[in-house]
């Protein structure tokens, strides 16, 4: 059997391999603490759930979920927008009802390259960004992200060779998974380089409400592009909101990118159930308190990781983001960031994303998923400390 020759940029899995190391930890009885996913532990809001189960009832949110009836949620998503950050927005042409993020942004690159395009990605970055180009025929020019400069892409070394074929740059702030915050005068430099040399500027944001410091807030994409001339931003319910499991996302910006992955969509898929948007529409409209509390439990359990942590000799450096924890790993592992997750996973049960996964750049590191109660985060770092010392 003959199968597409793109599947093999996408042949290399680290998730993968972890997988398999958490399947052989829990048969060889290991009590798994998984930290390795970023898949929120807290329930979604009750009065989200509650508008699902009243949906259920109603027969007219039983069919097929077309363009038109997601309107409702469009115009939530604009309204949350311009409460948020005063952005403008017409949720007709401006705004896209998506199966979670990760769908769209691994769905735009077929609206945007043709075969041997170059997009331009953070390395490391989100690995659905990578496959999206891929499946695409595109090719992945990597940005490094380095803690000298703030994890943040140096864009005057990007050769002139590779803009000539570029189409696209994906940039990610709140960053996983350095967490990472861009600041405003980045985002405008990167407006401005992609108005330069025609490139299309993806922001994926699902962590804009991840900030752990109440004083600031992460931007929009579109406080730098207010024409919104060469961008789209992603957003998810996933994070904010703890609804990863209902896949519910938008994309939102220029007109033209809009339509285009629209038409693409079109192809593919009729949307989720229409209570799901339901549920949606309910978080985004209702109280943001539930906001507040998730981040808030969030900052708590960094908190308590990190000194434990620093208890045991590891000291980290404390994310102002996000909910992952991202440190250079000891310096026994510091070339082999795999085998140390996995070496961890089967001999603790403690499951942690190797830096590899992210890309090249993340060599030499490994991210913590804070997405378990305090205590068990704490018996976590317990068992890390008999390991090390092993």
């Amino acid at each position: 059997m003959h199968l597409s020759k793109r599947l093999k940029p996408l042949s290399f899995n680290v998730f993968a391999d972890m997988d398999r190391a958490k399947g052989r930890a829990k048969a060889a009885g290991q009590d798994l603490i998984d930290l390795s996913l970023g898949s929120s532990d807290l329930p979604a809001p009750r009065h989200a759930l509650e508008a699902i189960s009243q949906s259920l009832q109603d027969s007219n949110t039983h069919g097929y979920s077309l363009f038109s009836s997601t309107q409702a949620f469009r115009e939530a998503v604009a309204r949350w927008y311009s409460n948020k950050f005063d952005i403008s927005l017409n949720p007709e042409t401006e705004v896209l009802a998506l199966i979670g993020s990760q769908e769209g942004t691994a769905h735009l690159p077929l609206a945007i390259l043709d075969p041997g395009d170059f997009a331009l990605l953070q390395d490391p970055g989100y690995p659905s960004h990578s496959g999206g180009v891929y499946l695409a025929g595109g090719q992945v020019y990597p940005m490094p992200l380095l803690a000298e400069n703030k994890f943040l892409p140096v864009l005057g070394d990007i050769p002139q060779h590779v803009l000539a074929q570029a189409k696209m740059m994906i940039l990610s702030y709140p960053h996983n998974p350095t967490t990472a915050i861009a600041p405003i005068s980045f985002l405008q430099e990167a407006v401005a380089f992609c108005q330069k040399h025609n490139l299309v500027l993806v922001h994926d944001a699902p962590y804009l409400d991840f900030v752990f410091n109440s004083s600031s807030e992460a931007p929009s994409i579109f406080q730098a592009d207010v024409e919104k001339s060469v961008s789209i931003e992603f957003f998810t319910m996933s994070k904010s909101y703890s609804m990863g499991g209902f896949r519910v996302g938008y994309a939102i910006g220029n007109a033209q990118l809009i339509q285009a992955l629209r038409q693409v969509k079109a192809c593919i898929d009729f949307n989720q159930y229409r209570g799901i948007f339901n549920g949606a529409i309910a978080a985004l409209t209702g109280p943001q308190e539930v906001v507040r509390k998730t981040v808030d439990i969030f900052r708590q359990r960094r908190d308590i990781f990190i000194e434990a942590l620093d208890n045991i000799g590891w000291t980290v450096p404390m994310p102002s983001a996000t909910m992952y924890v991202w440190t250079k790993l000891p310096k026994l592992w510091s070339n082999d960031s795999v085998d140390f997750c996995v070496d961890l996973v089967e001999n603790t049960g403690v499951a942690v994303a190797p830096g590899a996964g992210f890309g090249k750049a993340g060599e030499g590191y490994v991210r913590f998923a804070l997405v378990h109660r305090p205590e068990v985060l704490s018996r976590a770092v317990e068992k890390i400390s008999v390991f090390l010392q092993r």
